[in-house]
Formats: C-alpha cells, sequence, structure tokens
C-alpha cells in the first residue's frame, strides 16, 4: 500500500470513528465501563488492523465501523429498557464500606485490596477509613465516599476551633500481615502492638484484615467479617 493510500485509510478511519463515537455518546469517553472499555478498543483495532491489511479496502473499514457502531447503539439502547441486561453488561455498583466497617466480601468480589482502596480514599481527600460511613465501588472504577457526620461538616474552621498539624495514618496490618517497617517507623514494637490488640479483644494479627495507626497512637482496626 502507498503512503497515500494509508494517509487517506487513516483520515478517513479518524473521521468515521469520531463521529461514531459523538454518537455513542460520552460513555465512551467518561464514566467508562468494562463494557464500553473493550467496545472502544474494538473500535480503534477495526481501523488500525484494516490499514495494515493490503485485502482490506476502505469500504470495508467503513463498513465495520458502521457494524460495530450499531451493535454498540444496540445494547445501550437495551440496557436502558432492561434492568437485567444493564447489569449483564455494566456491572452493579458494589458496597465496599458499610456503616463504618470493611465488606471483605465484596472487596474479594471485585478483587480490590487494602492498597488499592487507600489510593482511591485518598484520591477523595479521605486518609482514614474511620472516617468513612459508607463507599461504594462503582462501575466505572470510581470510589463514591460518604463520611461519618463527626468527619464531616461543620469543619473546625467554621467553628474557629484551633487545632493541632494533621497527620497521615500508617498501616500497621495489612491482610493479616503486619508491616513491621512502618510498626518501627512509628517509634513502636510489637509487643505494644500485642497488648494494643488484646485490649481490643484480638488473639492475632491475622485475624484483622486491616488496621492503621492515627495520631496520639490511636489504633484503629478492623476485622475479617
Amino acid at each position: 500500500m502507498s503512503y497515500l493510500g494509508i494517509l487517506i485509510e487513516l483520515v478517513i478511519g479518524y473521521i468515521a470513528l469520531f463521529i461514531t463515537v459523538k454518537c455513542l455518546g460520552k460513555t465512551q469517553i467518561s464514566q467508562i465501563t468494562p463494557f464500553d472499555f473493550i467496545s472502544s478498543l474494538v473500535l480503534g483495532d477495526l481501523v488500525g488492523s484494516a490499514i495494515f491489511d493490503e485485502k482490506a479496502g476502505l469500504f470495508k473499514i467503513l463498513f465495520a465501523i458502521g457494524i460495530w457502531g450499531a451493535l454498540i447503539f444496540l445494547t445501550e439502547i437495551a440496557t436502558q429498557k432492561s434492568l437485567p441486561l444493564r447489569y449483564l453488561f455494566e456491572g452493579k455498583p458494589s458496597i465496599i464500606i458499610k456503616k463504618g466497617e470493611l465488606v471483605w466480601k465484596e472487596m474479594k468480589r471485585n478483587r480490590l485490596d487494602i492498597d488499592q482502596l487507600l489510593q482511591l480514599l485518598r484520591s477523595k481527600g479521605v486518609f482514614s477509613v474511620e472516617e468513612v460511613e459508607y463507599a461504594i465501588f462503582e462501575n466505572n472504577g470510581g470510589l463514591s465516599v460518604l463520611k461519618k457526620s463527626e468527619s464531616d461538616f461543620p469543619t473546625c474552621k467554621d467553628l474557629n476551633i484551633k487545632t493541632d498539624n494533621r497527620t497521615i495514618p500508617i498501616t500497621i496490618i495489612s491482610d493479616g500481615k503486619v508491616l513491621e517497617k512502618n510498626l518501627q517507623k512509628a517509634g513502636l514494637n510489637e509487643n505494644w502492638l500485642e497488648k494494643q490488640l488484646e485490649r481490643k479483644g484480638v488473639n492475632k494479627p491475622a485475624e484483622i484484615c486491616y488496621a492503621e495507626l492515627q495520631a496520639g497512637k490511636h489504633l484503629y482496626i478492623q476485622k475479617y467479617e
């Protein structure tokens, strides 16, 4: 294929993809679900593969894009009218934290570990699991957070209350394992941790899915269900 032929197919393929995505709506570029992600990949791959396939002509490329776009459009219509199909193609949001407690089964079902959850919480401006009343893992991989009432408004600034500098909580136990480096970083040892766990009625760290050390040496723990 000549350079001119590649140029023409790229330009026309680009325009066809742009029109298709505009027709399908914003879900192809934002708030993307697993189905949207797959459909977007296939749309791009159709053009990429066809351009370097000498047997595939321009009309075949446009035909493939048109058929795939029509299938996506019909699927979107079906999911709008049918709740079971919507759950099948788009999935259902999962409650990861409920009434301040980690829902470990939902985390496992969504293959979400503690470190990933903490990262998602930090992206929402939450640095401690203890501050959260509810957290919902959305279909697009994002996290919606409802803070506990005591951790939400009004703020100390609103009440003209002076506070000490805030610190980031340190993860002490993750997935039942003690993070010794973090424990040493906090200037503590395993004997201190054992005493704290005994006070909370915990026999061994393996019973805990997550524990963090907050300011003032306050240990916050979450047990397995």
